[in-house]
């Protein structure tokens, strides 16, 4: 199908409606169904159920508790060292590099704004003005559990409401600022490295996101709705802890300030990455290699 073609579908097809479809099929226990389509996406995308603690596919309770399927303990082994920043996710790059005032780089032709990415909160968006931001799309066949890059504490939890357009990369060369329009939930954590911003983004069919400390946090709501923690029982997680995940494949986004992190120069737009290997390092300016 054209790409162009492919992208004006996806304005038409009611994303929501489809979505709540699919989250019934993803969940049902009926064996006579989901056995053969779980069998059915193992072939079609290419799943290693050799790296999976469970490796039968169909011994799952649902399609959705395969998809968000648990790996034995060796299958991601985290980057070691304070100053190292683990990948938070299986994928392949999208895009990564600097924010430049206040627009980050989505695809050829098209960049967002930061400020509607965090929801449209100014406090929040000035942590990052200047500075480095990484987006990892989850293919079908991923790994889709997300993990922290860095120890953090969490200060709040945004759920943005949106669309629900693919995040793959066809649609993100065609659809102007897609990654601040769709679904997403923002996770604003306290690291060695300031401010860090963990932004789960929605996408067509997805059928819900999960964070490790709320559950399922993305219902079909209009308004924009925060919560804070740092009043409450602190919530901190180390390197490599799982903090959310997804229930059908969608995209990460990684904030951090001006002058916090530096990439890997062997990172860039489509690389392919695993969970927990390395992917940058804290800013040596900041007292840190």
């Amino acid at each position: 199908m054209h790409p162009k073609l492919f992208a004006t579908l996806q304005y038409l097809t009611p994303q929501h409606a489809l979505s709540r479809a699919a989250g019934w099929l993803a969940n049902t226990q009926i064996k006579l169904i989901k056995d053969p389509f779980t069998r059915w996406f193992v072939e079609k995308y290419g799943v290693n159920m050799q790296e999976a603690k469970e490796t039968d596919c169909t011994a799952y309770r649902t399609f959705n508790d395969f998809f968000t399927r648990a790996l034995k303990e060796d299958a991601r082994p985290i980057v070691t060292g304070e100053h190292s920043l683990a990948c938070p996710a299986d994928g392949a790059i999208s895009q990564l590099g600097s924010i430049h005032n206040g627009r980050i780089f989505q695809a050829k032709g098209h960049d967002y704004s930061l400020l509607e990415l965090v929801g449209g909160n100014p406090e929040l968006a000035t942590h990052f003005n200047g500075g480095h931001f990484a987006t990892v799309y989850l293919s079908p066949k991923d790994y889709h559990r997300v993990h922290m890059p860095v120890a953090g504490t969490l200060r709040s939890m945004t759920y943005v409401p949106g669309q629900l357009f693919s995040v793959n990369t066809v649609t993100a060369e065609n659809v102007p600022r897609l990654f601040a329009r769709n679904e997403r939930l923002v996770c604003l954590f306290d690291t060695a490295a300031g401010p860090m911003a963990m932004i789960l983004v929605g996408a067509m069919i997805v059928a819900g996101i999960e964070t490790v400390w709320a559950g399922q946090v993305t219902p079909h709501r209009r308004g924009v709705c925060t919560t804070h923690y740092l009043d409450n029982a602190p919530i901190h997680l180390e390197k490599g802890e799982e903090m959310g995940r997804f229930k059908l494949g969608s995209t990460v986004i990684m904030l951090f300030g001006a002058d916090r992190v530096r990439w890997l120069d062997t990172l860039k737009a489509e690389s392919l990455v695993r969970m927990g290997a390395h992917f940058g390092n804290l800013a040596a300016d900041n007292n840190r290699a």
